[in-house]
């Protein structure tokens, strides 16, 4: 009789599932918080740009509660601290240029991380605009192709930034072929 080896390994792949799942809970939180507050309304047939995060959320099964939630604590009923948008501009390694859109309650913490998570790997913040053209769907956007150690060590920052609490989005123009 095994069954109590079963339920032990179901139990670590599903504490493993659940805790992604809350870290993907947590950003679409702050992308709703973000919307509600961009869109001046909690009615997704009034703000397009909540329509467009709810249609992300219920993609990943996030439920209705914590959605309602988010929605209420944007709009000043939820309590607790006010999350904002803040948008930083960096080089990566090669100079490949990344705007990180966050959605944080306490600017200070974020930035400091933020900044630290890039300077661990040789980048810098840039001065606001020097790389805001990346957000802009436009052919015309160079596109940056590195190889060997600089491309493993971009791809690290990437990764480590979409890793963070507070991220909400990272554009590059970071050519992956």
């Amino acid at each position: 009789m095994s069954g109590h080896s079963k339920w032990s390994t179901i139990k670590h792949k599903k504490a493993v599932e659940d805790s992604k799942r809350g870290a993907a809970f947590t950003k679409i939180a702050k992308k709703i918080q973000i919307a509600a507050k961009k869109g001046n309304s909690g009615d997704p047939g009034m703000n397009p740009f909540l329509r467009t995060v709810l249609d992300e959320a219920h993609s990943l099964s996030m439920p209705s509660e914590n959605v309602r939630r988010a929605i209420d604590k944007a709009l000043g009923g939820g309590g607790g601290s006010e999350v904002e948008e803040i948008v930083y501009e960096a080089y990566g390694p090669g100079g490949v240029g990344l705007l990180i859109t966050s959605a944080t309650d306490n600017r200070n913490r974020t930035g400091g991380e933020i900044k630290s998570i890039i300077d661990k790997a040789d980048g810098s913040l840039g001065s606001p605009g020097s790389v805001s053209y990346l957000k802009h769907i436009n052919p015309v956007v160079p596109m940056i192709t590195l190889t060997g150690d600089v491309l493993s060590r971009c791809l690290a920052l990437i990764e480590a930034l979409e890793n963070h609490d507070d991220v909400v989005e990272v554009w590059t123009n970071l050519n992956y072929e």
